[in-house]
């Protein structure tokens, strides 16, 4: 039954993880699955212990820093016209298949729907889809009637 003892350790581990988010328990963890796999193999403790040992040392000196460098990482930022990619809008003309007007984030820019049946009415909230050189592709936020 020590199989099941590494498995609980594992779990705590791996609920302790989930909250601080540091690596370091989750490695800790991952090293405890393996005692536990070990244990259920019939090693004795010793083993167990040396499985645990080897795993976790491996986890903290190999994967760790990789994983830290990852973390560190600035997230993708969106630049110029593919920033409004997401965005909300309101229609200030009338918004068709081949024309309408659009403000978004503070500015007026050419909009087109994303679906070619639809017509947009001004005052109607809608997301910017995609960009297509000067035009904003658009879709009301709200199914329209």
């Amino acid at each position: 039954m020590p199989w099941f003892v590494w498995l609980l350790a594992a779990a705590a581990l791996g609920a302790a993880e989930f909250f601080t988010l540091t690596v370091v328990f989750g490695l800790l963890a991952g090293a405890a699955l393996v005692a536990a796999v070990v244990a259920g193999v019939g090693v004795g403790i010793l083993g167990q212990l040396v499985a645990l040992g080897v795993t976790a040392a491996a986890g903290l000196l190999f994967v760790r820093p990789i994983a830290l460098r990852h973390m560190a990482q600035p997230p993708i930022t969106r630049e110029g016209s593919d920033a409004l990619i997401g965005k909300r809008a309101e229609v200030m003309q009338e918004v068709t298949a081949t024309h309408g007007l659009i403000k978004v984030s503070g500015e007026e820019w050419s909009a087109r729907t994303l679906d070619e049946s639809q017509v947009i009415p001004v005052g109607a909230l809608v997301d910017v889809m995609e960009i297509e050189g000067a035009t904003a592709i658009v879709y009301p936020r709200e199914l329209l009637p």
